[in-house]
């Protein structure tokens, strides 16, 4: 196995990371502003859903 010069693993690394195509600020900003709403949708579903089942069992159960 050959050995791997860091310097070189550097340079390349460096090529790599000039390629890459970095999100604007405003990019940034839409999309986490988007992960929260989502998060805040997905949350308000799941209480929802939670207090139907609740409910649904609550009344198998008391109906013995």
């Amino acid at each position: 196995m050959a050995g791997v010069n860091p310097l070189k693993f550097l340079q390349e690394v460096r090529q790599e990371v000039a390629k890459v195509s970095w999100p604007t600020r405003q990019e940034t900003l839409i999309s986490t502003i988007m992960v929260l709403v989502m998060v805040l949708a997905a949350s308000i579903f799941f209480l929802i859903a939670d207090w139907v089942i609740s409910l649904a069992v609550q009344l198998v159960l008391s109906i013995r």
